[in-house]
């Protein structure tokens, strides 16, 4: 009885998850699919791969229907022994897109417990996460392996939290386990981003150490973490190894070429530019879209309808009524920094509020950590716009 106790509020959490992902992605429940523009060219490219799969019974590691053909590692290989890929799959148990949902749930839930958050407050920070605009506009474009990615980003979080406060074993394993599932997800720049923000959180946790002179710990975390993070590696293997010797052959690979287009000598080896990488730089005052939504704007493409302002001075510019509803369906209401976005990255008026009172009223130190964390996650999204920070990393 005791234990029904202990864990009822959580299965009640979990099946408030489960319930909200699929009314809030309903027409999932009647057997439609969302259509995400980035899927459909996926499907169009692994096509190939998947026939084959369907006719041979067994995995294919290349197909032509890529960039003239190219190995299937980044496409859905699927690897013997990918003992991680099928727990990810029970956890991912939702029709998508309302899996994704979940997991956004369920990891940052699990985050907010191990901080020693009531369940009921839990449970409602975890939908104010999951809610998020940026992390549903990425599930509508389709761009899955991120969103597979930050779902799991709490969970490592916690597990580091964890073994930092010397439980060990659950922590060890929780780090293991949710390292092995982010790896997994396949999206290695989001996973590179949460080791910088375990940098910033290690760099707290060892400065307690520091300070309270617990010197004889830091073995004992250091081998629980060599261990998980060996373990986690292991487990993944096999598609690790595999992109490995393919990226040296890839856009990410060194360049062979010794000319620019322009004719000049090609004094570098880098095959990816600068100006490539640092495209989708955030605008530093585009930064208040995350508590003022629309402030620069919409998406590059946005019905505005018939009724707008716009419909009626393109029609007072002498443009027929068809030529005015197609420019208004299609109107590019975004006038940022970014060439392409399909919202803005809104996170809420209301939970920055409520960040802020607890960053006044909670008098644990670790706030401290998060909120450098928030902030140096901040100035390298500016990119471009920040080019010091941006270079060093670069």
């Amino acid at each position: 009885m005791k234990i029904l106790t202990k864990f009822y509020p959580h299965a009640l959490a979990i099946l408030g998850f489960v319930f909200v992902s699929l009314i809030y992605f309903y027409p999932v429940l009647q057997g439609k699919k969302i259509f995400q523009s980035d899927i459909v060219q996926y499907t169009g490219m692994a096509k190939e791969q998947n026939d084959f799969r369907a006719a041979e019974h067994s995995e294919p590691y290349w197909t032509n229907s890529a960039f003239g053909g190219m190995p299937t590692y980044q496409l859905g290989a699927n690897y013997p022994h990918d003992y991680i890929g099928k727990l990810d799959d029970m956890l991912r148990f939702l029709p998508r897109p309302a899996d994704y949902l979940f997991l956004y749930f369920l990891g940052f839930y699990a985050l907010l417990l191990v901080l020693k958050t009531d369940p009921l407050k839990a449970f409602f920070g975890a939908l104010a996460f999951g809610f998020s605009t940026y992390l549903i506009v990425i599930i509508g474009v389709g761009h899955n392996a991120k969103a597979h990615a930050i779902a799991y980003m709490a969970l490592v979080i916690a597990g580091f939290i964890l073994v930092f406060k010397k439980r060990y074993v659950i922590g060890g394993l929780l780090t293991m386990l949710s390292v092995a599932l982010e790896i997994n997800a396949n999206h290695f720049q989001m996973t590179y981003y949460l080791l910088l923000f375990l940098l910033v959180l290690g760099s707290y946790f060892l400065y307690r150490i520091f300070q309270s002179k617990d010197f004889a710990s830091l073995p004992k975390i250091t081998g629980t973490f060599i261990v998980a993070l060996i373990l986690a590696l292991g487990v993944n293997a096999s598609s690790l190894l595999a992109t490995k010797e393919y990226t040296d052959f890839s856009m990410r690979g060194k360049s062979e070429l010794t000319f620019n287009p322009d004719g000049s000598k090609n004094t570098t080896t880098a095959s990816m530019d600068h100006d490539y990488i640092t495209e989708y730089s955030y605008g530093i005052a585009e930064s208040f879209n995350l508590i003022a939504p629309r402030l620069f704007g919409g998406s590059n493409t946005e019905n505005i309808g018939k009724d707008s302002s716009l419909y009626q001075f393109i029609i007072s510019q002498g443009a027929t009524d068809e030529e005015a509803r197609q420019f208004v369906e299609m109107a590019p209401t975004y006038w940022g920094d970014q060439p392409i976005v399909a919202a803005p990255a809104y996170i809420g008026a209301i939970v920055f509020f409520l960040c802020v009172v607890a960053l006044y009223h909670d008098k644990r130190k670790i706030k401290y950590a998060f909120l450098a964390g928030a902030v140096v996650s901040l100035l390298l999204s500016w990119g471009k716009n920040f080019s010091i920070l941006t270079n060093f990393f670069h």
